[in-house]
């Protein structure tokens, strides 16, 4: 049986690379609003799509573009507490599918975020559901900046990690078993507030990865592959520069 999917998308102000980044505008629309149109043409409904912010102009101008929007605290750690807060104030069943879509990507595929529905609602044993990607170079392997995933059999993701992993110890240049991970994750509502209620976890800290906090509390990660391209967010005035000479084009 399909199950009740919601999308929110977290948009917060004091980035602290990029601070009010939501605002910037592409073709005349701020970034968060191109999200939410990748998002409705993944086929989700509007009515099931909600950015969730800590800003009133940010607010305003979701309302102004008739985007639904939720105010949430500004003690939030993270988008996924941001998330989490939303879902709480909501009357939704406990296994309702809850996506986390980044705010700051406007050119996220539409095709990632409706496989990884399709991904999670046939998975119902997974308690969080993610992307991953083959990587294509050593580069990428040996960069700390690209998370690698670990999968073992039936997609059950087994670890994350900033390292070159895993290592083939007879031929070293075989990295075909490394996957890159997606940034994008679905949560059942009773898997996202358990999620919150951990404290910050060794490895989580060591790693600066927030998805090990799952996976050190026993929570069941699935890894979905998906190998078209994935456009980079905005993190910095470069990035931004960028995707709107790439938009505006």
């Amino acid at each position: 049986m399909k199950m009740l999917t919601k999308v929110v998308i977290p948009a917060r102000y004091n980035s602290s690379r990029l601070p009010g980044k939501p605002l910037l505008l592409i073709n005349n629309k701020p970034i968060f609003w191109h999200v939410v149109q990748r998002v409705l043409e993944a086929g989700v409904l509007l009515e099931d799509v909600i950015v969730a912010t800590d800003n009133k102009k940010i607010e305003s101008l979701a309302v102004e573009l008739k985007v639904p929007v939720v105010m949430t605290s500004l003690e939030h750690i993270s988008g996924t507490d941001r998330i989490n807060e939303v879902a709480q104030l909501n009357d939704w069943p406990n296994n309702t599918v809850i996506l986390n879509v980044q705010g700051d990507e406007p050119l996220i595929p539409s095709q990632l975020i409706k496989k990884l529905i399709a991904f999670t609602d046939d998975n119902i044993q997974f308690d969080i559901t993610t992307a991953i990607s083959a990587l294509t170079s050593k580069a990428d392997l040996l960069n700390a900046n690209v998370v690698k995933a670990i999968v073992g059999a039936d997609n059950c993701a087994l670890y994350f990690t900033r390292a070159s992993a895993p290592f083939n110890r007879d031929n070293p240049s075989d990295f075909s078993l490394a996957f890159r991970h997606i940034g994008i994750y679905a949560y059942r509502k009773y898997a996202l507030q358990k999620f919150c209620q951990y404290e910050e976890a060794p490895l989580e800290k060591y790693e600066k990865l927030e998805q090990l906090r799952a996976l050190s509390h026993g929570m069941r990660i699935g890894a979905m592959e998906f190998n078209e391209v994935t456009p980079h967010g905005v993190d910095t005035l470069q990035d931004y520069q960028k995707l709107k000479q790439l938009m505006e084009t």
